[in-house]
């Protein structure tokens, strides 16, 4: 009889894998080096005599096997029938695309997929990205952002509203002296953020913290991985919800608060372990105090920084003084959230099917219920040769997505939302590389007869799995770190230059920096980071016809409405740089597209003073001369594993 207990973990052979090993793989400019320091985990987990870190075929076979295997609990656990003979073909095919980077999981996937952490603990650190709302602050309280903070430390983004600004009377805490020794462990960090945050939001019992049982700066964390930050960035945190609140006592929660409030735990995990958070809080179209809070420099240095912040716009609405806040300094973001729940792809029409949308996640990619989650997965058209190339891709994504809403978190309420809707977010990465190869109008063709397979592959796969059909499916994300490993541009976004230096930040501590300098790759010290390392990689782009500079924000907004139009039922993530000569166009901009899209922001684009900034663009003799310099790496060496992957990023690259 087949039981969950004995039945055999999913496997590729090794007489498989065993070719893969001197196989070269298609890295782009900084691949190689992107995936040791983010995503290589160290072998040692795995096998305990093991020494150094994976290589990308472990990686890929992890991944693989790890996805396969999710899928055959489920199987086994329902009684459904399992084909092992077919599950192998299929991921053999998802095994050779996702070594030529044909398709990737999200980061958190490469990160993840296959450990320990997520078989035995939980999932939550499967996904990307999260929303929460505060509207019911006054009931649920410190637990609300006791949520936020839980799911920043397994990596999650997450999207946030003001709603339950004014719903709660701010009260002194109930201090006692009895001592809480906080445990050393995410949930004990997390349990006395919520204990503190209620002794102001209901006059609740706060003890003594007793930070004694944290583990020292710099201890290795087993399981989710990484180092421990020691005890004083939770002080530190403590400390400052304190100075937050307890002027304010008998004053109404303001929508300022509730932001400060997510911008410092914020904080916290980023000089933690997860060394960045991912947030976006979105607040109302008529809220001054809270749209012009970025204002004050000394709280925005601080911890301000810690969110994008955005409104919901209604269609039809004077944008004329946020457009004059856009030019200035690219922020509030735009978000039509009926937009988001009366469509899917605008090419249907209006679907009322998700309107339980409560917001977005931080990139603003995903529509999300309240407490749900969503898995991200990228696609490259232009590394395909035609259309039936990208759909056997779009195949295996699809199924990697899927499989992941197997999964449960443990949260229950999220369970509960993600169970029913089943949401993912199938997208594309290197569209203007795509652009230039097969031509737009054929790319747009190809995304309507894409995303029609992708609905009957649900039809499939959902009724195999006796699980509902996704409530949404495609996306657009803005991607980032891993794009970098095919050399793919970010989204639908422009490439900076034809040539360009890609400037990526290491802790002077990294093993890596070593093999880069003996290499040949320029190394400065970081002029902002006293412990950081500058290493500068000359970059060619494939495919190119033109660049940020020369890209016009109409063009732009038309791209990022076409792909809401033929791909993306969930949402397009852009950020439309604008020249000066065009500031004065964006309200028009606004009030053209308010119908045709569900999200935008706008950024000016402008030569950075900047030292060492990300990018820089050069000639085509700089580069050369540059390359000319250096000697490829073929393989680290090293027992330094990769900082994980922990949310959607952007293209700022800490290690």
């Amino acid at each position: 009889m087949r039981t969950i207990q004995n039945i055999r973990r999913f496997r590729l052979s090794d007489t498989f894998i065993e070719p893969y090993k001197a196989t070269k793989v298609p890295w782009g400019p900084i691949g190689y080096v992107t995936f040791k320091r983010t995503y290589s985990r160290r072998l040692n987990e795995f096998e305990p005599d093991a020494t150094g870190t994976e290589e990308w075929w472990q990686t890929c076979r992890r991944v693989v096997e790890g996805m396969f295997n999710m899928q055959k609990q489920h199987v086994f656990q329902l009684g459904l029938e399992w084909n092992d003979g077919k599950a192998q073909k299929t991921a053999k095919e998802a095994y050779e695309r996702l070594f030529n980077l044909k398709w990737t999981p999200p980061g958190r996937g490469l990160w993840m997929m296959g450990t320990k952490f997520v078989e035995e603990r939980t999932a939550a650190g499967l996904f990307n990205c999260a929303f929460r709302s505060t509207r019911d602050l006054a009931t649920k309280g410190g637990y609300l952002f006791a949520w936020m903070m839980d799911a920043l430390m397994v990596g999650v983004g997450v999207g946030f509203d003001t709603e339950g600004a004014n719903s709660l009377t701010l009260q002194e805490p109930a201090y006692t002296n009895d001592t809480l020794v906080i445990d050393d462990s995410r949930e004990g960090w997390v349990d006395s953020v919520h204990t503190l945050l209620d002794g102001y939001f209901f006059g609740g019992k706060v003890p003594k913290f007793d930070y004694s049982a944290i583990r020292e700066k710099g201890a290795i964390i087993k399981g989710f991985g990484g180092t421990s930050s020691g005890a004083e960035p939770l002080k530190e945190l403590h400390h400052n919800l304190k100075d937050l609140y307890s002027t304010k006592i008998g004053e109404p929660i303001s929508s300022v608060d509730i932001v400060d409030t997510e911008n410092l735990i914020g904080r916290c995990v980023v000089a933690g372990n997860v060394r960045r958070s991912a947030a976006l809080a979105m607040g109302k179209y008529d809220d001054t105090r809270y749209l012009e809070m970025k204002n004050d420099q000394e709280k925005l240095y601080h911890h301000r920084w810690g969110s994008n912040n955005s409104f919901n716009a209604v269609v039809g609405m004077d944008y004329t003084w946020h457009a004059k806040q856009s030019q200035k300094n690219g922020e509030p973001g735009y978000i039509w959230l009926n937009n988001a729940r009366t469509r899917g792809r605008f090419k249907d029409g209006e679907r009322y099917d998700d309107m339980n949308v409560a917001g977005f996640n931080p990139c603003v990619e995903q529509q999300l219920e309240d407490a749900e989650l969503c898995c991200l997965v990228e696609t490259y058209p232009a590394k395909h040769d035609d259309l039936e190339d990208y759909l056997r891709t779009l195949k295996i994504a699809y199924l990697y997505g899927k499989t992941i809403t197997l999964s449960n978190t443990h949260w229950p309420e999220t369970n509960a939302k993600m169970l029913k809707n089943r949401r993912i977010g199938l997208s594309q990465s290197g569209v203007v590389q795509a652009f230039n190869k097969f031509g737009r109008r054929q790319v747009y063709e190809m995304c309507d007869n894409a995303y029609d397979y992708v609905k009957q592959l649900d039809e499939e796969y959902s009724n195999w799995l006796c699980i509902p059909k996704s409530i949404r499916m495609t996306s657009i994300k803005p991607s980032g770190t891993v794009s970098l490993l095919n050399g793919s541009t970010p989204g639908i976004h422009f490439p900076e230059n034809e040539y360009y230096i890609r400037r990526i930040r290491f802790s002077k501590n990294s093993e890596l920096l070593d093999k880069l300098s003996e290499a040949g790759y320029s190394i400065e010290d970081d002029q902002y980071s006293p412990n950081t390392a500058v290493v500068e990689f000359p970059v060619h782009e494939p495919y190119f016809t033109k660049g940020k500079r020369d890209a016009g924000m109409w063009e732009q907004l038309e791209i990022a409405a076409q792909y809401q139009y033929y791909w993306a039922d969930n949402s397009v993530s852009v950020t439309v740089t604008f020249k000066p000569q065009e500031a004065s166009e964006i309200k028009s901009a606004l009030e053209l597209y308010e119908t045709r899209l569900k999200a935008v922001s706008f950024l000016k684009y402008e030569k950075t003073g900047y030292k060492q900034a990300p990018y820089e663009p050069i000639t085509k003799e700089t580069y050369e001369e540059m390359s000319a310099a250096i000697t490829p790496i073929q393989r680290f060496e090293n027992d330094e594993a990769g900082t994980g992957t922990k949310f959607c990023t952007n293209d700022t690259c800490i290690i």
